[in-house]
């Protein structure tokens, strides 16, 4: 026999628990007393020199060597993007000798560290002295010595784009087999141009899967411009090498340097939601559409 409530009396909301989170507390406040320790030890370390770093911050040294970084970085993605999805084409062709090529060329750059490829190219001249073009066993039509062509900006520039676009490649790669087969066979059943299809159908679906990493790939080629330093090419950490090898104030410039490369990484993440933002401007649209249309033939196939 079950009670039912009397007449006249009225039910009670049933009234909703939160649950009691303790460890989250704990662990935010554990978490925020380790950062003011470390925020208090650097302001108070007098080793910091935080006055030598606010007057080197903005210098003109510092300046010139932080635009050639941005300089570089934008050239280097520029040219990684182009060679990159020449790869990704490659790789995706049915002619096996260009797919092999553009193997080989992402394991090739992908297996050769950085460093060594730059001192490579860097000294480019001890193997070839002149480079020449002409007809093989005849006279050369143009002939140059390396180092008028391999200058150090020049093996700063060939070495990132070899070594970047081996990964923009592989990232290229990744969003054109992220589409759906079917769109490219209903492109081809219409007919369609096969770079008419790439431009219009492919690629502004993959570009979804591409951004992300790609706008990765370029905070990745920021901060790896500062390996150029070996070679000698002036910006933004040389800048500084230059600098605290004359007064000795290592620690500041370091920290000038990478107060730097945090600025410019945050502008690329602020810049990466807005491009992200942009290439998904029709997902919510579309999937509202398909779900109103899905829900129309449930009604019909009812009747």
């Amino acid at each position: 026999m079950t009670d039912t409530p009397a007449a006249g009396a009225t039910e009670l909301p049933a009234r909703i628990l939160s649950r009691r989170r303790y460890g989250d507390w704990v662990a935010g406040v554990l978490v925020a007393l380790a950062v003011a320790v470390l925020l208090v030890s650097a302001v108070t370390n007098e080793n910091f020199a935080w006055a030598t770093f606010g007057r080197y911050v903005f210098g003109p040294a510092i300046l010139a060597g932080l635009v050639r970084t941005v300089e570089l970085a934008v050239v280097v993605m520029a040219l990684s993007i182009v060679v990159g999805v020449a790869l990704a084409m490659m790789r995706q062709s049915s002619n096996k000798v260009l797919n092999a090529i553009s193997l080989a060329y992402i394991w090739l750059f992908r297996a050769t560290p950085l460093l060594v490829l730059l001192l490579l190219l860097y000294n480019l001249a001890a193997l070839y002295p002149r480079l020449a073009l002409g007809i093989p066993s005849g006279p050369d039509l143009v002939s140059v010595a390396t180092n008028t062509v391999v200058t150090v900006t020049g093996a700063a520039i060939i070495g990132l784009t070899l070594h970047e676009s081996a990964y923009c490649a592989e990232i290229f790669r990744a969003g054109l087999i992220s589409v759906d087969h079917g769109q490219r066979e209903a492109a081809e059943a219409l007919a369609m141009p096969g770079w008419l299809m790439m431009r219009r159908i492919i690629l502004p679906q993959a570009m979804r899967a591409i951004v992300p990493p790609l706008t990765n790939q370029f905070v990745n080629v920021v901060k790896t411009t500062s390996i150029v330093s070996v070679i000698s090419m002036p910006e933004l950490l040389y800048s500084a090498q230059i600098i605290y090898a004359r007064t000795f104030e290592t620690i500041p410039l370091l920290l000038v340097v990478t107060f730097w490369y945090l600025v410019l990484t945050a502008v690329l993440t602020v810049a990466q939601r807005y491009v992200e933002r942009y290439f998904n401007r029709g997902r919510a649209g579309a999937s509202a559409a398909g779900s109103r249309r899905l829900s129309q033939l449930a009604l019909e196939a009812g009747r």
